[in-house]
């Protein structure tokens, strides 16, 4: 039951529909995916220690050993929350369903939302914690993202999530496949047209290059043409320099 985490902190989430809430965010290590443009050093068996964030908002930080359980986690979160008030709980990575049997064990040790931040691409291991999450951001992964295709798992994550608080986000690169974006497009149509679509700018690293602002433009209005809501947002936390 016990998972290496990377850190826990008190901040503002930056992406997407709840954009400007309060959170307390739990960083899983590990991922199945190696996203080109990911902004995190996730490896697996690699964080020897959890950086938790001392009190709500500090940006000090404590070293616990890791692997850590479900019960210190819940602690920290205790703390934080009895500091300042928080909107939910961001499990975020890595891939934090790469460790369901550890958030469901968490769910029922904290008494705030939880906020699932997830690529979408394990739709069994979403249905073992589906009854414990409250909100899912979901990213769509296109395969010049990731060199491969796993159109099959989102559409399968998507049926299975669609009933619950959720969206999704797809990270535009400037040197984007438009037919990769229109299947995305498509694929969240065929579930539902009223799943939320976050469009968001990529924050250039590891050489890809940025989004042109008409671009962005023009790609949501491809998009509304399918989906009744698509909204373009960029990482605002890294705009105010958050953590």
């Amino acid at each position: 039951m016990n998972a290496n985490l990377i850190e826990i902190f008190s901040s503002i989430q930056g992406e997407g529909r709840y954009v400007g809430c309060r959170q307390v965010f739990v960083r899983f290590e590990g991922c199945n995916l190696n996203c080109r443009y990911c902004d995190t050093e996730n490896e697996a068996g690699k964080h020897l220690v959890l950086q938790a964030e001392t009190s709500a908002g500090s940006r000090k930080f404590r070293e616990i050993a890791n692997p850590v359980n479900p019960q210190l986690v819940a602690e920290i979160i205790e703390e934080y929350m009895r500091e300042t008030p928080h909107h939910s709980i961001s499990l975020t990575g890595g891939e934090p369903l790469l460790h369901a049997d550890f958030i469901r064990e968490l769910s029922k040790l904290v008494n705030i939302p939880i906020f699932l931040e997830t690529n979408g691409s394990l739709p069994n291991e979403l249905e073992k914690v589906l009854d414990v999450v409250d909100i899912i951001s979901m990213d769509i992964k296109m395969p010049q993202a990731i060199e491969r295709e796993i159109w099959t798992k989102h559409k399968k994550f998507l049926q299975i999530a669609k009933d619950k608080d959720m969206y999704v986000k797809l990270v535009i690169p400037g040197d984007l496949v438009l037919y990769d974006f229109q299947r995305a497009v498509d694929i969240v149509a065929e579930v539902d047209p009223n799943i939320l679509m976050v469009l968001q700018p990529v924050t250039p690293m590891n050489n890809v290059p940025p989004t042109k602002p008409e671009m962005m433009l023009q790609l949501q209005k491809l998009a509304m043409q399918k989906l009744h809501d698509v909204r373009v947002i960029p990482q605002t936390h890294r705009m105010m320099n958050q953590l």
